[in-house]
């Protein structure tokens, strides 16, 4: 019976055209690969981008081996196995030579692929051993130590690993199973290799086993590569759990510290003045992931006053609402304890400030007087309210203010104006018009819709007419919009 010493070459290699075409074929998607690999390490600190990289690299070495597997095919059965002076040819990878890994039939001789797979063939009925010279560079051995019997093998195996090989070979002897399976080596110079052997048994006139043939492959670099698209996967859906969990934990605390109000919110004062007719909206950014630390807010005081406040701090995730969170709270107890809007202002500066959590933040903050319909406020970088009067919308003048946590000690005027009967003032955040930077015309689009916020039947009407306007379109970041009406 003929010896499956070399097994692992083909008799007879198949025509050249069509591995000549299966080689371009290759080399092409390899060159593909390579481009998205390039494009995959912009920011390796991304756990998405380092999975996308360990996927490129698997593929890459995949490819290597394909390629190099043509490339024996087209090359046929090398005379001797050349091995270049002084390389250690188990470390040499056909991604450092096109040539070897993609068909030039001289550099294949001495690629990768050569010198990652072996064979051997244990006879059981002589005791001979025969190593193919590969096998010999696999294992960081010298043809003049011999080839190893199948005792002598395990003395090379990783211990856990031992009984792995033990369970192949017995399965192969015994029961005539074919041989399909890895095992990690240490080799004679210290490094550690993972091979994949392959084989079955032959057997006599007799049917009784008379030798074990195999092939054993290096798969090292490959295994190393599938292990780091395991490890970056998991580290992505690590990052996705955390940030799902984050992005509910920053919903629960913005819910529980914006109004718990849904729709308009009246404010009827026992004494002379016309009552307010407030409502107020969140639109979401087009990401759910960014719940940033937009607010808005109107309480009445314990004075009959009536506190109505929008803004938005720097950021996204469970810091910017807890920070938002930290910040209303202040804002709403310095305004129940009567403090006026420039001053409260003043507060909230030197909190954000000293805050532990350092951040950036525009608000402001109005008290409504309904005696004298008298509209007090203060604002620290934010857009001015919208005042819309008989059909017609202008955007108030704003009083001198700094972003809150920008400059320490910073003094904010105060500004006033009386309201009408029938007044409309807008409230919002700077998302609500802003496309991918400042945009005057977002304000303009507001204005614009005075005639239909004159004809609305209250504040929640208005607040629709405006979520009709901005609320389609995908936005960059969250916003906020209140609509405050003077009752007749």
């Amino acid at each position: 019976m003929p010896s499956h010493l070399f097994a692992d070459r083909p008799a007879q290699p198949p025509e050249p055209g069509m591995v000549d075409a299966l080689i371009s074929q290759t080399r092409r998607l390899r060159g593909d690969v390579d481009a998205v690999r390039r494009d995959a390490v912009l920011d390796e600190d991304d756990p998405k981008n380092r999975w996308q990289r360990a996927l490129c690299d698997l593929a890459v070495h995949q490819l290597d081996d394909l390629g190099a597997h043509l490339g024996q095919l087209k090359a046929g059965l090398p005379e001797e196995p050349a091995v270049l002076p002084g390389a250690d040819p188990v470390e040499v990878e056909a991604a450092s030579d096109p040539g070897a890994a993609y068909g030039d039939p001289a550099p294949a001789r001495t690629g990768s692929l050569l010198s990652r797979v072996g064979s051997a063939e244990w006879n059981l009925l002589n005791d001979e051993v025969s190593w193919s010279e590969e096998l010999y560079q696999i294992f960081g051995r010298t043809p003049e130590s011999g080839p190893m019997s199948l005792d002598e093998l395990p003395s090379m195996v990783f211990a856990e690993d031992q009984p792995v090989l033990q369970a192949m070979v017995t399965d192969c002897l015994i029961d005539g199973k074919p041989i399909d399976g890895e095992f990690r080596i240490v080799r004679t110079d210290g490094r550690v290799r993972t091979l994949h052997m392959m084989g079955e048994p032959v057997l006599d006139a007799d049917g009784c086993t008379a030798s074990m043939w195999a092939v054993l492959r290096d798969v090292s670099e490959l295994r190393r590569s599938e292990r780091a698209v395991r490890e970056s996967r998991d580290s992505l859906q690590r990052r996705r759990h955390i940030e799902r969990t984050e992005r509910r934990v920053a919903v629960e605390l913005q819910e529980a510290v914006l109004p718990p109000w849904r729709g308009s919110l009246s404010f009827a004062h026992g004494g002379p003045g016309a009552p307010l007719d407030v409502a107020g909206h969140y639109l979401p950014a087009a990401s759910t992931g960014l719940i940033g630390g937009d607010w808005y807010d109107a309480l009445a005081l314990p004075d009959g006053d009536a506190l109505l406040t929008v803004g938005d701090l720097t950021g996204h995730g469970v810091s910017a609402t807890s920070s938002m969170a930290m910040l209303l709270g202040a804002l709403r107890g310095m305004a129940v304890a009567g403090i006026r809007p420039g001053a409260l202002m003043g507060h909230l500066n030197q909190l954000l400030e000293t805050s532990v959590q350092p951040a950036l933040g525009s608000a402001m903050c109005c008290r409504y007087e309904p005696a004298s319909q008298t509209l007090s406020w203060a604002q620290a970088g934010h857009p001015a309210p919208l005042l819309f009067r008989n059909g017609t919308g202008r955007a108030l003048k704003r009083p001198d203010g700094v972003l809150l946590g920008a400059t320490a000690g910073a003094v904010y005027e105060e500004a006033e104006i009386r309201l009408l009967p029938g007044d409309l003032l807008m409230l919002h955040t700077d998302g609500l018009t802003r496309r991918g930077g400042m945009d005057d015309s977002g304000a303009e689009r507001l204005l614009a819709l005075a005639p239909r916020l004159a004809g609305a039947r209250d504040a929640q009407e208005c607040v629709r007419s405006v979520v009709e306007e901005f609320g389609e379109a995908p936005r960059e970041d969250d916003a906020c919009v209140m609509v405050v009406r003077v009752g007749q």
